[in-house]
């Protein structure tokens, strides 16, 4: 194996470990929200208040990443915001109050988006410096990381319902993995390209391009269908095809299957036919597989529809990663913003609809959302295309050590 080859296998499986930390760390908190619900005597709600306060924090973190990312860089970005994930576990196992569990998780959420943005700042920069497609699998490696947790969880309930040993063990697997990893990490560099006046006026707010702004939609739409499918399509089958208490919950299964599969693949797809147009194809697919699914009816063909969105979107926010980080810190930090609005606000948008209309009505504005990225994707300058707004040899931004 050649030197090259094992650099890039390296620094493969150190960021890989980066994406199976965030999985693994967002499945822990969550599988043991019952455990918190029962200690903190917390209602429906308050629940329902927790969950979207981690997506707020993940939400607005956008300011502080983009500084955070000129200042000192995705790599030691990403290792501090691993190892927060991991110090927030520990507080969450000793939360004395709602309030203190609430301020917890909005930190929680702002760490997810420090460590959502570097490390796919990594990814983006490992594809470009070996010149190979590898962001496909390192976000398969992401649902590996929710798989392992569950099983954890499951595994340590079995022998003690204690908060404290459970995300103990986890925190400690997360800072072994962040510490193995480190070294695998690509280093931030200079941008010698930039000139001394072009610094200073990347160091304050910078308004979004054009292109980048139809990143965000694909994002955002993307990232809706995604969140949309893994809530509302247990229910659509149960209530609306009327599947058996045995095959509502295969909705989920479909989707999540069918999406790492996808991604296990994707990179040699997108080496073959080019990033637009597996986002292009992939998303119309998505779209009118669920379309015609919902137009003919029936259990089988439903989770046919199902499994073409899991095919279909798949790779989507990958791609769209990379072609973020092309252009910039702040491009990638606002891009990852607007896919983690999506997914916390898409899910309660089609509620709305269901709720106005019925939910045949909401899963078809999840069809609807799934075309769209296709029409964004048509307005996104992807790698080997033209180049983008603010090109740069390496995607992986640098920090300013002025």
């Amino acid at each position: 194996m050649s030197p090259v080859r094992d650099d890039f296998r390296r620094s493969q499986v150190a960021i890989g470990a980066l994406f199976f930390v965030l999985g693994f760390q967002y499945a822990t908190w969550v599988s043991r929200v019952p455990a918190l619900k029962a200690r903190l005597d917390l209602g429906e709600a308050q629940i329902g208040l927790l969950l979207m306060t981690c997506g707020i924090g993940a939400a607005v973190s956008f300011p502080l990443v983009a500084v955070l990312m000129r200042r000192i860089g995705s790599r030691l970005l990403s290792v501090l915001s691993a190892l927060a994930l991991g110090v927030i576990l520990l507080a969450l196992s000793v939360v004395p109050n709602y309030p203190v569990t609430l301020l917890v998780l909005f930190f929680d959420g702002v760490a997810v988006g420090c460590l959502n943005v570097a490390m796919n700042a990594q990814g983006a920069a490992l594809e470009a410096r070996f010149e190979r497609t590898t962001m496909s699998r390192l976000h398969a490696t992401f649902s590996a990381g929710s798989l392992l947790a569950a099983l954890l969880a499951s595994g340590v309930n079995a022998f003690t319902g204690t908060l404290a040993v459970h995300f103990g063990l986890a925190a400690a697997l997360l800072a072994v993995l962040v510490v193995a990893a480190r070294s695998g990490l690509l280093a931030d560099g200079p941008d010698a390209a930039a000139a001394p006046e072009e610094k200073k006026q990347r160091r304050g707010f910078v308004l979004p391009t054009v292109a980048t702004l139809w990143m965000g939609l694909a994002m955002v739409f993307g990232t809706v269908t995604e969140g949309a499918m893994n809530d509302w399509s247990a229910l659509y089958l149960k209530d609306y095809v009327h599947a058996g208490a045995g095959l509502a919950p295969l909705g989920i299964a479909v989707v999540s299957v069918m999406m790492v599969f996808a991604r296990i693949f994707a990179d040699g797809w997108r080496t073959r036919f080019g990033d637009a147009r597996i986002v292009r194809t992939g998303s119309l697919l998505a779209g009118l597989g669920l379309a015609l699914a919902l137009a003919v009816g029936g259990v089988a063909p439903t989770l046919i529809g199902f499994a073409c969105v899991g095919l279909g979107v798949a790779a989507v926010t990958p791609c769209v990663y990379v072609a973020a980080a092309r252009q910039g810190a702040d491009a990638l930090s606002l891009v990852a913003a607007m896919g983690t609005t999506g997914l916390l606000a898409g899910p309660a948008v089609i509620g709305f609809i269901a709720g106005a209309t019925s939910l045949l009505w909401g899963m078809a504005a999840v069809a609807a959302s799934a075309a769209i990225v296709s029409l964004c994707a048509t307005r996104i300058s992807w790698p080997g295309q033209e180049a983008p707004a603010a090109p740069a040899a390496d995607p992986l931004l640098a920090a300013d050590p002025t």
